[in-house]
């Protein structure tokens, strides 16, 4: 960003540190600006009449969410709360839609990010309409592992959030993982798997194409 666009954003930008299980936004608030990670992660979520939770996205650090409710000046259609202890940055839209009207390159950055993010939605919404619960949850492990079988990885969310985010109930989700163990294709240790045999998972995910 050249200087003159990014004093202004970082003067009037604020740091956020939160703690685990806190809001930061509440669904049907209005959402005056945008939030950056820089450590931690937060869930934007959906909480039915039910109670039933639904994870509608998990933000990592050097993401951001709100660009796009910021912009439109609609409320928050998802509550965002840390899933741990967390530091970020928010940035009011006032400032944002300012300098956005003197720097083209800041428009195409955010535009970009937007993009990124409806990218990755329609992809997830792509699984859940054609993916069965299996094919789901080896997806995510052979992601998170990047394919590497026999090397420990420790999930930096709960299962419980892992499910909520690819559409599984923690039941489903249980049996899904129990079935993978006993099969011998993966080992879980807490919060950490190893992929046993990778061939093995990746044939039992096309079988369930089938």
């Amino acid at each position: 960003m050249p200087a003159t666009v990014l004093a202004p954003i970082l003067q009037s930008a604020r740091q956020l540190s939160v703690r685990r299980d806190e809001i930061i936004a509440h669904r049907g608030e209005p959402c005056l600006g945008m939030h950056i990670v820089v450590q931690g992660r937060i869930k934007l979520c959906y909480e039915a009449a039910s109670g039933l939770e639904r994870i509608m996205r998990i933000v990592s650090p050097n993401d951001s969410f709100g660009e796009a409710l910021m912009y439109l000046g609609r409320e928050y259609i998802a509550s965002a709360e840390a899933l741990c202890d967390s530091h970020l940055i928010y940035i009011p839209k006032d400032i944002i839609l300012t300098q956005m009207a003197h720097s083209p390159q800041l428009s195409q950055q955010l535009v970009a990010s937007l993009s990124r993010q409806l990218y990755m939605m329609m992809g997830d919404m792509g699984a859940y309409t054609v993916r069965n619960g299996h094919q789901r949850l080896i997806g995510y492990l052979l992601r998170a592992s990047s394919h590497h079988q026999g090397v420990p990885v420790r999930l930096t969310i709960p299962k419980g959030v892992i499910a909520s985010r690819l559409n599984l109930t923690p039941q489903h989700f249980s049996r899904i993982l129990h079935d993978l163990i006993q099969r011998k294709l993966v080992r879980v240790q807490g919060r950490e798997f190893t992929i046993l045999d990778l061939q093995g998972l990746l044939d039992y995910r096309d079988q369930q194409a089938l």
